[in-house]
């Protein structure tokens, strides 16, 4: 396995990098690899489609992993000459997309092509209704394919759903306006999950969705920053449901019904 500090040297000989984002995530990009491997053989298929690529770290822990790499994002990351050249060093395709409510670019992309799709720490910023994304991603994934998503487990003891001041003072849930003001778009999770809201989730999309894994994962970011004592962190994480992440594979056993949910006003 490739570890943190070849990574680094490897993105960063191209140029510019976010080599900060990539020290905090390291820990996550391996543990949802190694997660995830422990279920799969490559000879079920080694098509990963990686949706919120960033800088391509995590891709590069995939290509370098045996996995053939399309990666997805915004043009203000592609459209860079370091991450550009990566790409091509790596092998791994990249695929410009402005507007992931739309995603017409995977329109261009042929049927059944993947095997997995990545959607790691991307689902919680979604603000879109993710109906059409995901008939996108229905038809590009092969039968026996799985998605991957990680995101925060809501209720994990670091979570939103134990901030009694906000509600008891009259301040709401979800994210505060303070955040809706003086962050990017991006930067928010709009809507973060419980391991059973995300079964339910794809359950609605459609039936041929098949939850096979739904776990929580002990905490894989490093603690530069953190006030909490690291007695109680491991103390909360002894208990699986408080843990801070959760981990899902969807499995699309076949491809008969397609996507059901139609969006309503």
């Amino acid at each position: 396995m490739v570890s943190l500090e070849e990574i680094i040297e490897i993105a960063s000989s191209h140029g510019e990098t976010d080599v900060g984002y990539l020290r905090h995530h390291y820990g996550r990009f391996l543990s949802t690899l190694h997660e995830f491997n422990s279920t799969w053989d490559t000879n079920q298929g080694k098509n990963v489609l990686d949706i919120g690529a960033h800088w391509l770290h995590q891709s590069i822990l995939w290509r370098r992993a045996g996995f053939d790499v399309t990666a997805v994002d915004l043009p203000s990351t592609f459209e860079l000459s370091s991450v550009q050249a990566l790409a091509r060093e790596e092998g791994i395709k990249l695929l410009c997309c402005p507007d992931l409510e739309q995603a017409t670019i995977l329109g261009e992309l042929p049927e059944s092509h993947f095997h997995v799709v990545l959607l790691t720490e991307v689902i919680e910023h979604f603000t879109f209704n993710p109906v059409e994304f995901w008939k996108r991603i229905y038809r590009l994934l092969a039968p026996g394919g799985r998605i991957v998503v990680t995101t925060p487990n809501y209720y994990s003891w670091k979570g939103r759903a134990w901030n009694l001041w906000r509600f008891i003072s009259g301040c709401g849930g979800g994210i505060s306006v303070d955040d809706i003001i003086n962050m990017r778009t991006y930067g928010h999770h709009w809507r973060e999950y419980s391991k059973r809201e995300l079964i339910h989730y794809f359950r609605l999309l459609s039936p041929d969705f098949i939850t096979i894994k739904a776990k929580t994962v002990r905490n894989y970011y490093p603690r530069e920053g953190d006030t909490s004592p690291e007695l109680i962190e491991k103390m909360w994480e002894l208990i699986p449901a408080l843990r801070l992440n959760l981990h899902l594979e969807v499995e699309l056993r076949v491809k008969e019904r397609g996507i059901v949910a139609v969006p309503s006003w």
